[in-house]
Protein backbone atom coordinates (compact mmCIF):
# COMPACT_ATOMS: atom_id res chain seq x y z
CA UNK A 1 0.00 0.00 0.00
CA UNK A 2 2.78 2.23 1.00
CA UNK A 3 4.14 1.52 -2.66
CA UNK A 4 1.50 2.05 -4.75
CA UNK A 5 0.05 5.47 -2.92
CA UNK A 6 3.40 7.24 -2.87
CA UNK A 7 3.92 6.08 -6.67
CA UNK A 8 0.19 7.77 -7.54
CA UNK A 9 1.49 10.96 -5.44
CA UNK A 10 4.35 10.39 -8.09
CA UNK A 11 2.17 10.46 -10.98
CA UNK A 12 0.11 13.12 -9.64
CA UNK A 13 2.77 15.76 -8.79
CA UNK A 14 4.47 15.15 -11.92
CA UNK A 15 1.15 15.63 -14.45
CA UNK A 16 0.33 19.30 -11.77
CA UNK A 17 3.96 20.39 -12.40
CA UNK A 18 3.81 20.13 -16.00
CA UNK A 19 0.47 20.90 -16.21
CA UNK A 20 0.87 24.34 -13.95
CA UNK A 21 4.89 24.73 -16.00
CA UNK A 22 2.29 25.21 -19.49
CA UNK A 23 0.13 27.53 -18.12
CA UNK A 24 2.62 29.92 -16.21
CA UNK A 25 3.77 30.50 -20.07
CA UNK A 26 0.76 32.50 -20.44
CA UNK A 27 -0.72 33.48 -17.46
CA UNK A 28 1.69 34.86 -13.84
CA UNK A 29 2.49 31.90 -11.71
CA UNK A 30 0.85 33.17 -8.94
CA UNK A 31 -2.43 34.00 -10.53
CA UNK A 32 -1.90 30.15 -11.21
CA UNK A 33 -1.03 28.87 -7.75
CA UNK A 34 -4.01 31.45 -6.63
CA UNK A 35 -6.41 29.67 -9.24
CA UNK A 36 -5.73 26.37 -8.72
CA UNK A 37 -5.43 26.14 -5.63
CA UNK A 38 -8.75 28.25 -4.71
CA UNK A 39 -10.93 25.64 -7.05
CA UNK A 40 -9.58 22.55 -5.09
CA UNK A 41 -10.18 24.36 -2.05
CA UNK A 42 -13.86 25.11 -3.12
CA UNK A 43 -14.18 21.17 -4.00
CA UNK A 44 -12.70 20.47 -0.93
CA UNK A 45 -15.04 22.26 0.85
CA UNK A 46 -18.08 20.56 -0.32
CA UNK A 47 -16.41 17.37 0.25
CA UNK A 48 -15.59 18.28 3.72
CA UNK A 49 -19.80 19.34 4.60
CA UNK A 50 -20.88 16.10 2.41
CA UNK A 51 -18.79 13.99 4.67
CA UNK A 52 -18.58 15.70 8.35
CA UNK A 53 -15.30 16.23 8.40
CA UNK A 54 -16.29 19.50 10.16
CA UNK A 55 -16.80 16.91 13.28
CA UNK A 56 -12.81 16.02 12.96
CA UNK A 57 -11.24 19.53 13.91
CA UNK A 58 -8.67 19.13 16.51
CA UNK A 59 -4.91 20.41 17.19
CA UNK A 60 -3.70 18.44 14.02
CA UNK A 61 -5.03 20.91 12.34
CA UNK A 62 -2.04 23.29 12.70
CA UNK A 63 0.24 20.78 10.92
CA UNK A 64 -2.59 21.50 7.99
CA UNK A 65 -2.27 25.31 8.69
CA UNK A 66 1.55 25.24 8.75
CA UNK A 67 1.80 23.36 5.99
CA UNK A 68 -0.42 25.81 3.95
CA UNK A 69 1.82 28.55 4.99
CA UNK A 70 5.24 26.97 4.29
CA UNK A 71 3.65 25.89 0.10
CA UNK A 72 3.44 28.91 -1.16
CA UNK A 73 6.92 29.90 0.15
CA UNK A 74 8.67 26.90 -1.26
CA UNK A 75 6.84 27.81 -4.23
CA UNK A 76 7.41 30.96 -5.23
CA UNK A 77 10.97 30.49 -4.37
CA UNK A 78 11.43 27.57 -6.71
CA UNK A 79 9.71 29.48 -9.63
CA UNK A 80 12.13 32.74 -8.93
CA UNK A 81 14.87 30.69 -8.39
CA UNK A 82 14.06 28.87 -12.08
CA UNK A 83 13.81 32.51 -13.33
CA UNK A 84 17.44 32.80 -12.17
CA UNK A 85 18.13 29.33 -13.64
CA UNK A 86 19.87 27.54 -14.96
CA UNK A 87 16.95 24.92 -14.77
CA UNK A 88 19.46 22.20 -15.33
CA UNK A 89 20.74 23.22 -12.06
CA UNK A 90 18.31 24.26 -10.17
CA UNK A 91 15.77 21.55 -10.89
CA UNK A 92 17.88 18.25 -10.00
CA UNK A 93 18.63 20.50 -6.68
CA UNK A 94 15.14 20.99 -5.64
CA UNK A 95 14.92 17.20 -5.04
CA UNK A 96 16.59 17.72 -1.84
CA UNK A 97 13.33 18.13 -0.18
CA UNK A 98 13.22 14.37 0.08
CA UNK A 99 15.85 14.40 2.94
CA UNK A 100 13.33 16.39 5.47
CA UNK A 101 10.41 13.89 5.77
CA UNK A 102 13.08 10.97 5.35
CA UNK A 103 15.30 12.53 8.13
CA UNK A 104 11.66 12.83 10.27
CA UNK A 105 11.75 8.85 9.52
CA UNK A 106 14.78 7.98 10.70
CA UNK A 107 14.68 10.45 14.13
CA UNK A 108 10.99 8.39 14.70
CA UNK A 109 13.04 5.51 14.58
CA UNK A 110 12.49 3.81 11.08
CA UNK A 111 15.82 1.78 9.81
CA UNK A 112 15.46 0.65 6.85
CA UNK A 113 17.00 -2.63 5.59
CA UNK A 114 20.51 -2.62 3.68
CA UNK A 115 18.21 -3.37 -0.43
CA UNK A 116 16.22 0.09 0.90
CA UNK A 117 19.32 2.10 1.44
CA UNK A 118 20.16 0.94 -1.53
CA UNK A 119 16.47 1.88 -3.42
CA UNK A 120 16.42 5.32 -1.71
CA UNK A 121 20.24 5.82 -3.08
CA UNK A 122 19.22 4.92 -6.92
CA UNK A 123 15.98 6.31 -6.63
CA UNK A 124 17.45 9.60 -5.45
CA UNK A 125 20.26 9.73 -7.91
CA UNK A 126 17.96 9.03 -10.71
CA UNK A 127 15.46 11.60 -10.14
CA UNK A 128 18.07 14.17 -9.86
CA UNK A 129 19.52 13.00 -13.23
CA UNK A 130 16.14 13.31 -14.74
CA UNK A 131 15.78 16.95 -13.90
CA UNK A 132 18.67 16.51 -16.48
CA UNK A 133 21.29 18.70 -14.60
CA UNK A 134 23.70 20.95 -16.26
CA UNK A 135 27.24 19.54 -15.62
CA UNK A 136 28.95 21.94 -17.57
CA UNK A 137 28.91 25.85 -18.59
CA UNK A 138 26.40 26.79 -15.91
CA UNK A 139 26.71 30.35 -14.62
CA UNK A 140 24.77 29.25 -10.80
CA UNK A 141 23.93 33.04 -9.20
CA UNK A 142 24.44 32.15 -5.52
CA UNK A 143 20.74 33.73 -4.95
CA UNK A 144 19.61 31.28 -7.07
CA UNK A 145 20.80 28.09 -5.30
CA UNK A 146 19.65 29.96 -2.01
CA UNK A 147 16.10 30.23 -3.25
CA UNK A 148 16.13 26.60 -4.44
CA UNK A 149 17.32 25.39 -0.83
CA UNK A 150 14.87 26.93 0.63
CA UNK A 151 12.43 25.44 -1.59
CA UNK A 152 13.55 22.22 -1.04
CA UNK A 153 12.98 22.83 2.41
CA UNK A 154 10.00 24.00 2.55
CA UNK A 155 8.86 21.19 0.05
CA UNK A 156 9.89 18.98 2.56
CA UNK A 157 8.29 20.50 5.24
CA UNK A 158 4.79 20.43 3.32
CA UNK A 159 5.75 16.18 3.10
CA UNK A 160 6.54 15.84 6.73
CA UNK A 161 3.44 18.72 8.37
CA UNK A 162 0.85 17.12 6.10
CA UNK A 163 1.47 13.34 7.00
CA UNK A 164 0.36 14.69 11.14
CA UNK A 165 -2.66 16.68 10.16
CA UNK A 166 -5.00 14.04 10.11
CA UNK A 167 -5.86 10.51 11.54
CA UNK A 168 -8.40 9.05 9.24
CA UNK A 169 -9.68 9.80 5.79
CA UNK A 170 -12.74 12.75 7.16
CA UNK A 171 -9.82 14.85 9.11
CA UNK A 172 -7.43 14.02 5.84
CA UNK A 173 -10.28 15.68 3.73
CA UNK A 174 -10.84 18.63 6.24
CA UNK A 175 -6.64 18.86 6.93
CA UNK A 176 -6.31 19.28 2.85
CA UNK A 177 -8.73 21.68 3.10
CA UNK A 178 -7.33 23.92 5.51
CA UNK A 179 -4.38 23.31 4.11
CA UNK A 180 -5.36 25.03 0.70
CA UNK A 181 -7.21 27.45 2.45
CA UNK A 182 -4.55 29.09 3.92
CA UNK A 183 -2.32 28.77 0.82
CA UNK A 184 -4.76 30.69 -1.03
CA UNK A 185 -4.60 33.10 1.49
CA UNK A 186 -0.74 33.43 1.38
CA UNK A 187 -1.00 33.07 -2.59
CA UNK A 188 -3.92 35.89 -2.62
CA UNK A 189 -1.58 38.54 -0.54
CA UNK A 190 1.17 38.02 -2.38
CA UNK A 191 -0.38 38.67 -5.41
CA UNK A 192 -1.59 41.48 -4.41
CA UNK A 193 1.20 42.80 -3.08
CA UNK A 194 2.88 41.89 -6.56
CA UNK A 195 0.17 44.24 -8.19
CA UNK A 196 0.57 46.29 -6.16
CA UNK A 197 4.23 46.72 -7.02
CA UNK A 198 3.68 47.12 -10.70
CA UNK A 199 2.95 43.25 -11.35
CA UNK A 200 0.42 41.90 -13.77
CA UNK A 201 -2.05 39.64 -12.27
CA UNK A 202 -3.57 38.33 -15.83
CA UNK A 203 -2.12 38.28 -19.37
CA UNK A 204 -2.29 41.47 -21.49
CA UNK A 205 -5.74 39.76 -22.83
CA UNK A 206 -7.28 39.49 -19.58
CA UNK A 207 -7.76 36.54 -17.69
CA UNK A 208 -7.89 33.20 -19.61
CA UNK A 209 -10.95 31.33 -19.06
CA UNK A 210 -10.59 28.74 -21.66
CA UNK A 211 -7.89 27.57 -18.94
CA UNK A 212 -10.33 26.84 -16.13
CA UNK A 213 -10.32 23.09 -16.62
CA UNK A 214 -6.33 23.08 -16.57
CA UNK A 215 -6.35 25.28 -13.54
CA UNK A 216 -8.90 22.50 -12.13
CA UNK A 217 -6.84 20.00 -13.03
CA UNK A 218 -3.89 21.72 -11.77
CA UNK A 219 -5.38 22.36 -8.25
CA UNK A 220 -6.83 18.97 -8.01
CA UNK A 221 -4.06 16.85 -8.92
CA UNK A 222 -1.61 18.86 -6.54
CA UNK A 223 -4.06 18.03 -3.41
CA UNK A 224 -4.62 14.47 -4.46
CA UNK A 225 -1.06 13.85 -4.47
CA UNK A 226 -1.17 15.42 -1.14
CA UNK A 227 -3.81 13.02 0.04
CA UNK A 228 -1.89 10.20 -1.43
CA UNK A 229 1.46 10.91 0.56
CA UNK A 230 -0.08 11.47 3.45
CA UNK A 231 -1.61 7.96 3.09
CA UNK A 232 1.10 6.27 2.26
CA UNK A 233 3.37 7.99 4.62
CA UNK A 234 0.98 6.43 7.08
CA UNK A 235 0.47 3.15 6.02
CA UNK A 236 4.47 1.91 6.07
CA UNK A 237 7.64 3.73 6.24
CA UNK A 238 7.88 7.64 5.59
CA UNK A 239 11.34 6.39 4.20
CA UNK A 240 10.08 4.78 1.77
CA UNK A 241 7.07 7.03 0.94
CA UNK A 242 9.04 10.29 0.89
CA UNK A 243 11.50 8.43 -1.78
CA UNK A 244 8.66 7.20 -3.89
CA UNK A 245 6.87 10.24 -3.49
CA UNK A 246 9.98 12.08 -4.90
CA UNK A 247 9.71 10.29 -8.35
CA UNK A 248 7.34 13.44 -10.00
CA UNK A 249 10.18 15.34 -11.82
CA UNK A 250 10.48 11.86 -14.11
CA UNK A 251 6.85 12.10 -14.39
CA UNK A 252 6.80 15.84 -15.94
CA UNK A 253 9.99 14.75 -17.91
CA UNK A 254 7.94 11.86 -19.95
CA UNK A 255 4.99 14.10 -19.60
CA UNK A 256 7.04 16.58 -21.59
CA UNK A 257 8.34 14.12 -23.98
CA UNK A 258 4.71 12.83 -24.72
CA UNK A 259 2.77 15.58 -25.20
CA UNK A 260 5.23 18.33 -26.30
CA UNK A 261 7.66 15.81 -28.10
CA UNK A 262 10.56 16.97 -26.10
CA UNK A 263 13.61 15.37 -26.45
CA UNK A 264 15.03 13.47 -23.61
CA UNK A 265 18.82 14.09 -23.08
CA UNK A 266 21.17 10.71 -22.64
CA UNK A 267 21.25 11.79 -18.94
CA UNK A 268 17.44 12.19 -18.30
CA UNK A 269 16.55 8.35 -20.06
CA UNK A 270 19.67 7.22 -17.48
CA UNK A 271 17.91 8.81 -14.70
CA UNK A 272 14.69 7.31 -15.59
CA UNK A 273 16.04 4.38 -15.78
CA UNK A 274 17.72 4.28 -12.10
CA UNK A 275 14.78 6.19 -10.53
CA UNK A 276 13.02 2.59 -12.09
CA UNK A 277 15.24 0.61 -10.73
CA UNK A 278 15.71 2.37 -7.08
CA UNK A 279 11.54 1.55 -6.85
CA UNK A 280 11.82 -1.65 -7.80
CA UNK A 281 14.33 -2.36 -4.86
CA UNK A 282 12.20 -0.39 -2.54
CA UNK A 283 9.15 -2.35 -2.90
CA UNK A 284 10.84 -5.47 -3.29
CA UNK A 285 12.91 -4.40 0.41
Amino acid sequence: MTALFALLTSFLWGLADFGGGLLTRRTPALTVVVASQSIAAAVLGVIVAATGGWSEAGPRLWFAFAAGLVGPVALLSFYKALALGPMGVVSPLATLSVAVPVGVGLVLGERPGLLQVAGIAVAVTGVVLAGGPQLRGAAVQRRAILLTLVAALGFGAVFALITEASTDVAGLFLALFVQRLTNVAVGGAALAVSVRRGGAAVPDGGFPWSSLPALAFVGLADVAANGTYAIAARSGPVTVAAVLASLYPVVTALAARGFLSERLRAIQTAGAGLALLGTLLLATG
